[in-house]
C-alpha cells in the first residue's frame, strides 16, 4: 500500500515484503525479520529492530510511520472483564475495538472493518454513522496489536464483529486473517478467528470458492423475509432462502465446519414463540450453529426482552430442534455498562482533534 508516494509496510504479507526488500535493494530473508517484527513483537520503531541491518532500518524509517492508529480514549466496564477503545486513523478516522477477557484468561477481541457501515441494519448504532471509510488490512492488525501491548495479554480469539460489514472490504479483512493466522506472527488458529457477515451472498460464495478456513457468522435476525426486510435492508437483495442455500454450498464443501447463525432477540419483533417456531423451520435443514443473543439496547426504538420471554424462545426452539439438526448456543453479552456489547459500537462524537 502506497500512500503520499511512501509505502506503508503495516499490512503486508510475507511476498509482499520480499518484494519491498528486492525494490530497495535488501535481501529476501529480511522479509520474514520485518515480518516478525511487526506483527509478532509489535514495534514501530526501526531502531528497536535489533536483528536488521542499518541499511534495512534506514530503508523502513523513509516509509511511512509503522502506527496506522493512534489510541483516543479506553473505558472498562465495571467486573474489569471488558474494554471499549476508541482508535484514531492517520487521516483522522474514528473506530472502535472491544477487549475481553474472562476469568480463565482467554482473550477475544472484536475488531472493526470498516469505519461506520452503510448497510442500515434499524437496530445497530454503528449504522447511524454511515460509511466513512473501509479500513486497510494494516489499521486492522493495528487495532491487535495495540490491544495486545495494552493489556499485555495473549489474544487467542478473534471475531469480525465490530463496526462495519466485512465482505463490503473483503480483501483487506481476509489478508488481515491471515495475518493473524500466520506462524510467524500472531499464530492464531483459522478456528480462532471468525468473520461476520449480514449476508453478501456473492462474498459468501467468493469465501467458499476461495476455500478459506476461517469461521463464518451470517447475520439472520428473523424467522421471515417480511421482519427481516425492515430491520436488515439488505434481506431485499439477498432472501433467508437465499442464505439457507449458500450454506448448503459451504457444508458441502467443508464437511466438518458449520455456519453460525446470529439471531439477535428483539422484544416485540422476534422474541415470540412463533417466531421460534419459524426459526426451527428454516433451520432443518441447514446443518449449522445458531447463537440466540439478547439485544444490547441503545438508543434507539428497540428494547431487549424480559428473561422470560428469552427463556421461554430457547425452550421453544429446542423443543422444535427434530433430530438435533442445529446446535443452539445463548451469547449472552458483556460490557452493556460501557456501549460494547453487540450492536452498540457507534461514535457519538466525530469532532475529536488531532
Amino acid at each position: 500500500m502506497v500512500h503520499d508516494n511512501k509505502m506503508i509496510l503495516k499490512g503486508l504479507n510475507v511476498e509482499e515484503l520480499k518484494s519491498w526488500c528486492i525494490d530497495n535493494n535488501l535481501s529476501r530473508f529480511r522479509a520474514d525479520q520485518i515480518y516478525e517484527w511487526l506483527y509478532l513483537h509489535g514495534v514501530n520503531n526501526p531502531d528497536k529492530m535489533g536483528n536488521l541491518s542499518k541499511k534495512c532500518r534506514d530503508a523502513i524509517h523513509n516509509t511511512q510511520s509503522l502506527s496506522t492508529l493512534k489510541l483516543i480514549s479506553k473505558t472498562v466496564s465495571e467486573n474489569k472483564q471488558t474494554v471499549k477503545y476508541l482508535f484514531q486513523t492517520t487521516d483522522s478516522y474514528l473506530l472502535e475495538a472491544v477487549s475481553m477477557i474472562t476469568e480463565s484468561n482467554r482473550h477475544t477481541v472484536c475488531v472493526s472493518s470498516q469505519s461506520g457501515c452503510n448497510l442500515g441494519c434499524d437496530f445497530c448504532a454503528t449504522a447511524k454513522m454511515g460509511l466513512l471509510k473501509n479500513l486497510s488490512a494494516g489499521e486492522i492488525i493495528d487495532q491487535l496489536i495495540m490491544i495486545r501491548r495494552l493489556s499485555n495479554t495473549r489474544i487467542d480469539n478473534v471475531v469480525y464483529m465490530g463496526m462495519g460489514e466485512p465482505f463490503l472490504n473483503y480483501s483487506n479483512v481476509i489478508k488481515s486473517a491471515k495475518i493473524l493466522n500466520n506462524q510467524k506472527g500472531f499464530n492464531i488458529s483459522v478456528n480462532k478467528i471468525t468473520i461476520s457477515t449480514v449476508g453478501i451472498v456473492s462474498k459468501i460464495k467468493k469465501f467458499i470458492q476461495d476455500e478459506e478456513r476461517f469461521g463464518l457468522a451470517i447475520s439472520l435476525n428473523a424467522s421471515n423475509d417480511n421482519v427481516r426486510d425492515i430491520i436488515m435492508p439488505i434481506n431485499k437483495k439477498w432472501s433467508i432462502q437465499d442464505l439457507i442455500e449458500v450454506n448448503k454450498s459451504y457444508v458441502k464443501k467443508n464437511k466438518r465446519k458449520r455456519i453460525t447463525f446470529e439471531y439477535v432477540l428483539m422484544d416485540g419483533v422476534n422474541s415470540s414463540s412463533e417466531d421460534a417456531i419459524g426459526l426451527s423451520k428454516i433451520l432443518q435443514s441447514a446443518k449449522c450453529k445458531v447463537n440466540i443473543i439478547p439485544y444490547n439496547e441503545t438508543d434507539g426504538k428497540y428494547k431487549r426482552p424480559s428473561d422470560g420471554i428469552i427463556n421461554k424462545f430457547i425452550k421453544t426452539l429446542s423443543l422444535n430442534n427434530k433430530n438435533n439438526n442445529f446446535q443452539i448456543m445463548v451469547r449472552w453479552s458483556n460490557g452493556l455498562d460501557i456501549d460494547a456489547g453487540c450492536g452498540q459500537l457507534v461514535i457519538k462524537n466525530n469532532n475529536i482533534g488531532d
